[in-house]
């Protein structure tokens, strides 16, 4: 987050884009199944359980979920 530190500081309304960039980093780790540490323990222990959830299958759900997300997130933060 620090790198993006000196666009941030040239906005006007600061506060709400640090809550937007706060906001995508968060969200965006829904994106793929390696996407966090969460994502990858969960897909460990249904794996264990005998449940399998590839990739792509993880992504068909994951990616338009993280956009819809940070859509939703980044209207409600500016509006």
């Amino acid at each position: 987050m620090l790198v993006l530190k000196p666009f941030v500081q040239a906005l006007r309304d600061q506060h709400t884009a640090w809550l937007t960039v706060a906001m995508a980093s968060t969200l965006a780790g829904n994106f793929t199944v390696i996407g966090s540490i969460a994502n990858l323990i969960v897909i460990q222990r249904a794996r264990a359980s005998g449940v399998e959830v590839g990739f792509w299958d993880y992504f068909k759900v994951g990616a338009p979920l993280t956009i819809l997300t940070l859509t939703l997130g980044t209207l409600w933060l500016w509006l």
